[in-house]
């Protein structure tokens, strides 16, 4: 978290951080925040975008989002400083590197921009919050467990993952590796591979396949990526595979409804419009000083109600479900 000394004034709140990062005048009114998701073309974060502007249409401001079209730190950088040079007040971005872009938001800040994380966490010292769709422990203990239930409690199983530096991934994956170390719930199941779809459709679709060769009684394919599970669920319909392999992960349920509706995978999910939304509403409080990230500290955030700041500066929308047949019909994304 951010460690600020916090210096009030007439005009304003200048905010310094330990390391310098930024000194901020308070707004007076809505401001203009530059919504940088990992991907341009994820439908996930197109949904987020919505909900951003839905946030925006409420209490004011605007929203621009751009993102590129390769999910790297490196592309992220360079629409960073372009956010810079548009004279955006707020960057919210969604990290493809914890610690690769940071730099990067480091200048933004020291240009006068606050900076905050949504979805996929960067190095807390390069952002004042860290706008969570919902604890990434229950997110990695929801996975692990629709894993077990769906091929039995025991069998190989892989992890068909993102990128090799995605933060909020690699956090689920080590969880998942050390709860099946400790719980003996899970001494039946056997991660073989960890696999990388680059979040490409088409890797993800060569990967699966390739893992399905690799390991021919494979019982299972954990996806935590929202590009990544529907793109399995297609490969192995079309290798013959669907009902062998069981899937589970993130993505949004309407893409895999029909895997999900026949018993061949499942899904952890939430409301993806409202973490645009809630990104949205604690990009304004903080710009206009009614918040600075520290813990304990609340905000109000329209139609979700009152949210208050945890530890690391992490505000978490809430918890996600196990999407089943049973309570499919609850999403709508």
């Amino acid at each position: 978290m951010l460690r600020r000394t916090l210096l009030a004034s007439v005009c304003g709140l200048a905010v310094i951080s330990a390391s310098g990062l930024q000194a901020q005048d308070c707004a007076t009114e809505p401001v203009t925040v530059g919504f940088l998701p990992k991907l341009d073309t994820d439908p996930y974060f197109q949904v987020a975008g919505k909900g951003a502007e839905e946030a925006m249409a409420e209490i004011g401001g605007n929203v621009i989002q751009s993102a590129p079209s390769q999910a790297t730190a490196e592309a992220q950088i360079e629409f960073i400083n372009n956010l810079v040079a548009q004279q955006v007040d707020v960057i919210a971005i969604s990290g493809n590197d914890a610690n690769a872009v940071a730099p990067a938001l480091k200048r933004a800040a020291a240009n006068g921009v606050m900076v905050i994380s949504y979805d996929s966490d960067v190095a807390p010292d390069a952002r004042s919050l860290f706008i969570n769709q919902a604890l990434g422990s229950s997110l990695a203990s929801m996975m692990l467990q629709s894993m077990s239930e769906m091929i039995g409690g025991e069998g190989k199983f892989a992890i068909l993952s993102s990128t090799p530096t995605a933060t909020n991934q690699n956090a689920w994956i080590d969880q998942m590796k050390q709860e099946m170390a400790s719980n003996p719930d899970y001494k039946g199941l056997e991660l073989v591979q960890v696999a990388y779809g680059e979040e490409s459709e088409q890797i993800n679709q060569q990967q699966t396949i390739a893992l399905a060769q690799a390991y021919p009684d494979l019982k299972g394919i954990i996806v935590p990526a929202g590009i990544g599970l529907p793109a399995a669920a297609r490969a192995l319909e079309e290798a013959g595979l669907t009902g062998q392999i069981k899937l589970t992960g993130l993505a949004p349920a309407t893409l895999i409804r029909k895997y999900i509706a026949d018993g061949s995978a499942q899904d952890i999910w939430w409301n993806v419009s409202d973490l645009g939304y809630l990104t949205y509403y604690a990009a304004q409080a903080l710009a206009q000083c009614k918040i600075t990230g520290a813990a304990g500290e609340t905000f109000d955030a329209g139609r979700l109600g009152t949210y208050t700041i945890g530890e690391n500066g992490e505000v978490v929308l809430g918890p996600a479900k196990i999407v089943t047949p049973a309570n499919l019909d609850e999403f709508k994304f």
